[in-house]
């Protein structure tokens, strides 16, 4: 299904709602990818179709497009949820660290005006709720233009880095911090540890060994139960080998003679890379490897030497862990916009009322588990 908005002269703002008519977005769509500095990975083409397949609903497909002289200029990818309150959000779901729209660079604010009309009328009784924007995203050019309540609250921290080689990642850190790393290296070296890049024809073996072995690494403890569901495989199979081979990703497999023992899936976009997903055997650890340090030193290795000049930001993506902090990363807190007209107001209210509520019951759990765990470091499950 497609509609039609009224939109500044030689814009055309349309909503898609059929899943076929999604696929056929793929060329224009990178193309208007590659014009946004802001994407992030979880904004191409390949990861959001892919997840829609995975995880969307009969019905519930919204995206909103504008398009100038034929060529799209600005999208929207969002689906229409019922619960907790009827709302437009952004497709990729808890699985994605970032969400955003797309808008042309070029753009002289008609494209950003045009997008902010179709949402208006695409949401008629539901709120628009923005979640997980990293600070400049695009969206906030629609936030800026909203004519009806808005409202802006903190969401996840992410820790960032500058995409730059590992030995000037070493390089900031104290001096007796930096020897330990440099014995870590040294001894991943001893160890035999080689790395590799995945060509594209082998991305979906290396993805079915990483996901294997990210099992095994977890065996027994805490982890999150999504990545081992067949639709989380299903998805990431789907969506990488795609990436790869538009450069939008790098899968690597780290291997101690013919064993593969890790592999790393990190995502790329024009002005941000940052380690995904990866896997490790138990027997790394045993061997005393440090796999924080193997896997930091491939993700910026391909962060810096991806495309022209590399990417500003070498991203750790969500999660406050202690265990990231011994980079000194800048702290960088993801917004969540939330967006209504004058009907939909309550909406707003109710969402920023169970915002509140959810951040308190976050802070006393994150008191007890301190107390409980007697300050020991959590180690997150990627």
């Amino acid at each position: 299904m497609t509609a039609t908005y009224t939109a500044p002269p030689t814009y055309t703002a349309g909503l898609v709602t059929d899943g076929d008519a999604f696929a056929e977005l793929a060329p224009a769509w990178g193309r208007l990818y590659g014009r946004c500095a802001t994407a992030t990975p979880f904004q191409s083409h390949a990861w959001l179709h892919s997840w829609w397949r995975s995880y969307g609903g009969r019905g519930r497909l919204r995206l909103l497009l504008v398009r100038s002289g034929g060529e799209l200029v600005a999208a929207a990818p969002m689906m229409l949820v019922r619960r907790p309150l009827p709302a437009l959000v952004p497709l990729g779901g808890a699985i994605s660290d970032y969400g955003d729209v797309l808008l042309d660079d070029a753009d002289d604010g008609h494209a950003a005006g045009a997008l902010t009309e179709a949402l208006s009328e695409a949401a008629r009784t539901a709120l628009i709720d923005f979640r997980e924007v990293r600070p400049g995203g695009a969206v906030e050019r629609v936030y800026d233009r909203w004519r009806g309540p808005r409202r802006t609250v903190g969401d996840s921290m992410c820790l960032e880095l500058p995409a730059v080689p590992m030995d000037e990642l070493v390089a900031r850190l104290p001096s007796n911090k930096a020897q330990r790393v440099r014995a870590k290296l040294r001894k991943l070296t001893a160890l035999g540890v080689e790395r590799r890049v995945v060509g594209p024809e082998d991305v979906d073996a290396a993805l079915h060994r990483l996901l294997e072995l990210h099992r095994l690494q977890w065996q027994g403890r805490k982890v999150t139960t999504e990545h081992l569901q067949p639709r989380f495989r299903e998805h990431l199979v789907r969506a990488v080998g795609p990436m790869v081979r538009s450069g939008d990703a790098v899968v690597t497999e780290f291997r101690i003679g013919a064993e593969v023992v890790a592999v790393d899936l990190t995502l790329l976009s024009r002005s941000l890379a940052g380690g995904y997903l990866y896997g490790a055997h138990p027997s790394l650890r045993e061997r005393r490897a440090d796999v924080a340090v193997m896997l930091l030193d491939a993700c910026a290795d391909s962060a810096a030497n991806a495309g022209a000049g590399g990417r500003g930001t070498l991203s750790l993506l969500r999660g406050n862990e202690p265990y990231k902090h011994h980079w000194r990363p800048e702290p960088v807190v993801n917004q969540r916009l939330l967006l209504a007209r004058r009907r939909t107001a309550p909406l707003l209210s109710a969402a920023l009322c169970e915002a509140a509520a959810r951040r308190r019951g976050k802070e006393v759990l994150h008191r007890w588990r301190r107390r409980d765990q007697g300050q020991r470091p959590y180690r997150a499950d990627r």
